[in-house]
Order: structure tokens, then C-alpha cells, then sequence
């Protein structure tokens, strides 16, 4: 099914075996204790029913890691709580439930190239860009001379998605999200 991986070399976005579960690890921090050795402890996602749980694991555990087989398709539109795909390879279209994307869907934009996570001919999840183009649809104006660093404003985007943004940035703008901490990186250049 994978390899074994150990815990020392855990990363995020990794999926690893766990009670019988996969998980995707959302964030791992590696901890020395005095003479005891270290820890991992990591914030995990169920792959299947999207809960999210704590667990720490002893530094040099071993776990299986799972692969998944990539399944390029290209994201054409939302139908309900499903969001509809084209499989590249084939042109059929793949209906995705919004609970299986997860925090993916908060950035998914017409014609978005993704991979289709595939475990046992199964969608297991989809793997999106690391940074994607989004324009900003609702964010109050910035006002002249409001340059202070830090300070920034909210806006939403054309995904629904809200997110912080410099003072600077107004409707229409296109700004670049990175799409793992939804976090604004910079202007798109135009």
C-alpha cells in the first residue's frame, strides 16, 4: 500500500496510516525532551471524514506512509454541496463532494488545473496549486497616506474565500494566495 516512513521525517501534507485511518498531517513540530529523546507532535486530518485530531508520536516511530496515484483533472464548476471536475486523461466528469476537498475548495476557480488524490481507485482528496491568481470581489477602500505595516484590511475573493490584505489592495485586484495558509503573498503582476 506505501512505505514506511518515520516519524522524524514527518512533514506537512504527508498521509500516513494511523487507527486503522488515513491522515494527512496539517502541521508537525518536532520537540527535544531532556534525556527521554524527542517527540513529533503533529495535527492530524482524517482523509475521509475531514475531523481533525491532535496526536504526538515518540521521534523514530514507524509508521506506513500512503501513496496516492495523481489524477490530473481541471475544475470546471460547483453543483450544490458537489464541486464538478474534468479527468484530463479521459474528459469525463467527476462530481466531488465539498467535505473530500476540504480546505481545497476555498480556492478552487474555473478552469484551475488540480490532482485527483487516488488511493484504491478511490478519491481520497485533491491536491491543488501552492499559490493560485484570485480576484478580490468585496474589500473596503484603503485611504491615502494608511501605509502602516502589519496593518491590513479583510477582503473576499472570488471564491467566497476572506482572507487579510494590505491597506493597498482594492476591488478587482488580483492578488496571489498561497493556498496552504490562505494567506495573501503579494499583487499578481499585471
Amino acid at each position: 500500500m506505501g512505505q514506511v516512513v518515520d516519524t522524524s521525517n514527518f512533514h506537512s501534507g504527508m498521509k500516513i496510516v494511523w487507527q486503522e485511518g488515513i491522515w494527512e498531517i496539517i502541521d508537525c513540530q518536532h520537540h527535544k525532551m531532556g534525556r527521554g529523546g524527542a517527540i513529533v507532535r503533529t495535527k492530524l486530518r482524517n482523509v475521509e471524514s475531514g475531523s481533525i485530531v491532535e496526536q504526538s508520536f515518540r521521534s523514530g516511530e514507524r509508521l506506513e506512509r500512503v501513496i496516492f496515484d495523481d489524477k490530473p483533472a481541471q475544475y470546471l464548476y460547483q453543483d450544490g454541496e458537489n464541486y464538478v471536475f474534468m479527468d484530463m486523461e479521459n474528459y469525463d466528469q467527476i462530481y466531488i463532494h465539498r467535505d473530500i476537498l476540504a480546505g481545497a475548495a476555498s480556492f478552487l476557480k474555473d478552469n484551475l488545473e488540480v490532482e485527483l488524490e487516488m488511493h484504491e481507485g478511490k478519491i481520497m482528496g485533491i491536491e491543488i496549486p501552492k499559490n493560485v491568481e484570485l480576484r478580490i470581489v468585496e474589500t473596503s477602500p484603503g485611504f491615502k497616506g494608511d501605509t502602516v505595516s502589519g496593518s491590513g484590511k479583510p477582503a473576499t475573493l472570488e471564491t467566497g474565500f476572506t482572507l487579510s490584505v494590505p491597506m493597498f489592495v482594492e476591488v478587482d485586484d488580483v492578488i496571489i494566495v498561497d493556498t496552504r495558509t490562505g494567506e495573501y503573498l503579494e499583487r499578481a503582476k499585471r
